[in-house]
């Protein structure tokens, strides 16, 4: 991890400070707790990756199904007139 050499003083609530120093425990500095917060805060990259997790989710949906059937006629349609 790295630590930043240059400090500066801030003011935080009492139970903020409370709860960073029992995430910080006896093993890291509260730049260290602070650090792997923001870390953890970034939003990720978008890739591929992350759309799989979603691949299938409305298999078996009437619903679902209904607006496919609709949709896939309608391409034929539209495909159809311009093609």
């Amino acid at each position: 991890m790295n630590i930043y050499t240059m400090a500066k003083t801030i003011m935080i609530a009492d139970k903020l400070y409370a709860e960073l120093k029992r995430l910080k425990g006896n093993d890291k500095s509260f730049s260290e707790v602070i650090a792997e917060a923001l870390e953890k805060a970034k939003p990720k990259e978008r890739t591929i990756g992350g759309l799989l997790k979603f691949a299938g989710i409305f298999e078996g949906d009437t619903e679902y199904d209904e607006i496919r059937k609709w949709s896939k006629k309608r391409w034929k349609e539209w495909q159809d007139k311009f093609v």
